[in-house]
């Protein structure tokens, strides 16, 4: 039997922390995400990012979903969601703070999620979706070797694309 996506254990990269978000930040959640250049992006938040919203969302991470925190430090720096679908798939979405883009925080923390997910649940098929025009995402995911599916994604105007090594 699979483990709950909440089994995923807090570890560190070079630079960073990884760990599931709990109660106890969901203010510095509600910070990093009250952020029209994140919201207008994720279909599932809404905006204003409300501390309502932040507790909400960590109140959903359960066996087939879990949002991870990216700690630099004491600051919350992004989120990487985990999901589980069906009984083959496991998709990651993520997002960064604005002011810590284009440092390849996202690239590092993705890929170290993406290796302990590939442990955790070796038989699944781990897939992302992202918008054509969303460049620094797709770039990401090709460069973690995400690639393009047969099939478009199932929220409107995203692809579907699927880890190539897993």
């Amino acid at each position: 039997m699979e483990p709950p996506l909440t089994a995923y254990s807090e570890h560190e990269t070079e630079r960073l922390t990884v760990r599931p978000l709990c109660s106890a930040v969901s203010a510095a959640l509600q910070r990093l995400t009250d952020d029209p250049a994140i919201t207008s992006r994720i279909i599932f938040l809404s905006s204003p990012f409300t501390l309502a919203d932040a507790e909400a969302l960590i109140g959903r991470n359960d066996r087939e979903n879990c949002f991870l925190g990216v700690w630099q430090n004491e600051t919350l720096i992004g989120v990487v969601g985990t999901h589980l679908r069906g009984s083959d798939q496991l998709e990651i979405g993520y997002w960064f703070g604005t002011h810590f883009h284009r440092r390849g925080y996202a690239t590092e923390a993705v890929s170290a999620i993406l290796a302990e997910l590939r442990q955790l649940y070796p038989a699944r098929q781990i897939i992302a979706q992202c918008k054509l025009d969303n460049a620094p995402s797709w770039n990401l995911l090709h460069k973690l070797a995400f690639r393009p599916a047969a099939e478009q994604g199932d929220r409107p105007g995203r692809v579907l694309l699927m880890l190539g090594d897993s």
